[in-house]
This record gives structure tokens, C-alpha cells and sequence, in this order.
């Protein structure tokens, strides 16, 4: 008659858990890997018995298996195991004397590998947070969005997309950041946002899809200066992994197969010098090293800025913006009116022509003021020379 033990298991006395243990670590020690127990009654150490092979504990349960009793062996690092689990978490203090050590073991494993599951998650999950939340702060838009993100990371859908909207001079920017979990774990990424420019005035409104990734990424006011039509310059890599730096600017006459305007790069060797650029108009903010280099940087992010500019001597507001398809700047007045390129250098021409009359006239008072004091020391000498006489 064939019995299965699968379900019988290891019942002991709660007061002979620690020296339980106590007498496994010993048995351990001298090399016993197996252990014998009778199931159909309550154990203490005498009833267990230890073994140096998993053979002879079970040839063990065989014999001593008939009809009223039953045998079941195990691993001694199995039974160390599950005494040690059941002591360490203090069960055998709050039950009655008889403790079923095999399914407490059980249960208490399954609770503490759940938990232990549920805290990495927990860290994952915390640390994916930061990190997509730092990407969405690094690209542009803020910590206003890290309710949201954490609200759509708790939901776990396998993809979700955040609103954002920024108001701009030129327009509203709406923008839709995407999100997708990962095909090999539960981890989410911030794949792509669509940026969605709406002009007052314009019936529809400029769309354009940017890509998230390790490299040739753009920020939300990039995104808003190229599709104002103005140029970005980036460092950007190609597919083989070379890094290069190229005036960026959206092609609005073509279109990509996913609707996405195409972009036309200025690449470094195309020659364009955007200081040597500036210096051919009258820009206050160039004389100043600090003013100079914030001008360039707000330039090369696409941005429209602000400058003084010196006009028949006087100080006045112009607005300028990088335009590298001509190796130029483009101009503006005060009221955002575009000023043409020969007007601009005319003016430059003339505040050099100014200081260069300027010079020439203070040189002939001064070499008028020289000849006046040479005369007058040589008459001086005569006057003197004529009195010595």
C-alpha cells in the first residue's frame, strides 16, 4: 500500500523549537544532510533522526512506515531552514503548543518573498519616477507634471500620454508627452512628445512629433523656436555614432512620412560664424565679454533677442535672431518690424564713419594746439634772443 506524504507534515511542540534548532546545527556540522520524522504525531528532538544520505533517510521512512505510521524525510538545511523562519518571526510565542512547521515555514516564506517582491518594486517603481521625472524636468517642462506622471505610473497601463500647455509671445504651445512600459519589465519610458503651436490668428495650427532618447534630443523651447521657423544649433550624433554640431531648422514645404516636417541641417563645415555675424552691426552687447557670450547662447537655443544697438549716436532697441541659411542675423525694431540687411550694415557703416571724424578732428585740434604752442615758443625765442642782443 502506497501512500503520498506530499500533504503530511512536520508537527512540533513549541517549547522545543530552539533546542530544535540547536540540535540541527549540530547534526549539520557533522555532515548528517537528511532528516527522518514520524507525521502522524506531535515531535520533539528524540523523534527525529539524521542521516548522512538522502538514500538511507528514505530507505529509513520505508521501513519504518506501516499502517498506523508514516514517515516523511527531508533536507537538514531545509528543516534548519524553516525552524529558523518560524523562530525568527516569533510565531511559535503566539500560537498554542502544537505548531504545524511545515506549512507556518511555508506561509512565512511566501509572505516574506511577497514583501521582499512588493519593497523592489516599490524602490523600482520610486526610482523610475525620479528618473522619467528628471527627463521631463530636462527637457523643458518643469515639475508641474510629476502628479500626473506618478498618478499614471500607479494605474500600470501598458502606455499613457501627460498634457502640457506654455504660453509664449508667439503663440501657445501645446505639448503631449508619451509614455510606454517596457516589452521586458515593468519599467516606463518617455518616448516622444508632440508639440502643437497655435498662432492667434492662424486657423490650424504647426505640429511636429520630437524624440526622446540618449542623443540629439530638443527642449520644449527649442521645440516652440523652430516651429516659430527660427534655427537651433545642437550637437547632434549620426546613425554611426559620430558626434557633430549643425544649425537645426524645420523644412515646412516637406513632410516625413509620419507627418513631421523635415529638418534641414547646417552642418559645421557649412561655414556659418554667428559672432562674425554680429559684429557687422552696431551691438552695444557685444563691447561686454559676459554680455557677449549670454547674446550667442540665446541665440543658438533660437531664441529672439533683445539688444541695444547705436544709431546716428544715439542708443536704441532692436531685436536680432540667428539665421544661418544666409550667414547672417536677422533684424528687428522695437515693434518686431524686420530691418533689411543693407540698413543694418549702413548703420554700422556710418557709427565707424562717425568715429572715424570723430578721431580725425580731435587729431587736428590736437596738432592745431601743437602748432600754436611751437609758434609761440619760437617767438618767445626770438623776442629773447633779440633782447640779448
Amino acid at each position: 500500500m502506497s501512500y503520498n506524504l506530499d500533504n503530511f507534515s512536520l508537527k512540533l511542540n513549541t517549547d522545543e523549537i530552539e533546542f530544535m534548532i540547536s540540535a540541527v546545527e549540530q547534526f549539520k556540522i557533522l555532515g548528517y544532510t537528511h532528516a527522518a520524522f514520524p507525521v502522524h504525531k506531535l515531535c520533539d528532538a528524540d523523534s527525529v533522526e539524521f542521516f548522512r544520505s538522502s538514500m538511507d533517510a528514505r530507505e529509513y521512512c520505508f521501513v519504518m512506515t506501516d499502517g498506523k505510521q508514516y514517515f516523511k524525510s527531508m533536507p537538514t538545511a531545509e528543516l534548519h531552514r524553516d525552524l529558523k523562519t518560524v523562530m525568527d518571526s516569533g510565531l511559535h510565542n503566539a500560537i498554542n503548543k502544537v505548531l504545524d512547521l511545515t506549512q507556518a515555514a511555508k506561509q512565512l516564506i511566501e509572505k516574506n518573498q511577497t514583501e521582499e517582491i512588493n519593497l523592489k518594486t516599490t524602490v523600482m517603481n520610486q526610482k523610475n519616477l525620479d528618473f522619467l521625472a528628471d527627463q521631463i524636468k530636462y527637457t523643458g517642462f518643469g515639475e508641474a507634471l510629476q502628479p500626473a506622471l506618478k498618478e499614471q505610473l500607479e494605474k500600470g497601463e501598458k502606455e499613457f500620454m501627460i498634457s502640457h500647455e506654455a504660453n509664449f509671445e508667439g503663440g501657445i504651445l501645446k505639448s503631449e508627452l508619451n509614455f510606454k512600459k517596457s516589452d521586458q519589465s515593468d519599467l516606463y519610458f518617455f518616448n516622444s512628445y508632440k508639440a502643437m503651436l497655435h498662432k492667434e490668428g492662424e486657423p490650424h495650427s504647426l505640429e511636429q512629433i520630437f524624440y526622446v532618447g540618449k542623443e540629439n534630443n530638443y527642449t520644449m523651447k527649442e521645440a516652440f523656436n523652430l516651429l516659430e521657423g527660427r534655427s537651433v544649433n545642437k550637437d547632434l550624433v549620426n546613425k554611426q555614432g559620430e558626434g557633430y554640431n549643425a544649425w537645426v531648422s524645420l523644412n515646412f514645404k516637406d513632410a516625413e512620412a509620419n507627418g513631421n516636417f523635415k529638418m534641414t541641417h547646417y552642418h559645421q563645415n557649412y561655414g556659418y560664424n554667428l559672432e562674425a555675424s554680429l559684429e557687422k552691426h552696431s551691438i552695444k552687447e557685444l563691447e561686454t565679454p559676459k554680455f557677449k557670450e549670454d547674446l550667442i547662447n540665446s541665440l543658438k537655443k533660437g531664441n529672439i533677442q533683445s539688444v541695444t544697438v547705436v544709431v546716428n549716436g544715439e542708443e536704441r532697441k532692436r531685436f536680432v535672431e540667428a539665421n544661418p541659411q544666409f550667414k547672417t542675423v536677422k533684424m528687428y525694431d522695437s515693434s518686431m518690424q524686420r530691418i533689411n540687411d543693407r540698413e543694418s550694415k549702413d548703420q554700422k557703416k556710418s557709427e565707424s564713419q562717425s568715429a572715424g571724424v570723430s578721431k580725425e578732428v580731435k587729431k587736428g585740434q590736437d596738432t592745431e594746439g601743437e602748432s600754436e604752442e611751437a609758434g609761440g615758443k619760437k617767438k618767445k625765442q626770438s623776442r629773447r634772443q633779440g633782447a640779448s642782443l
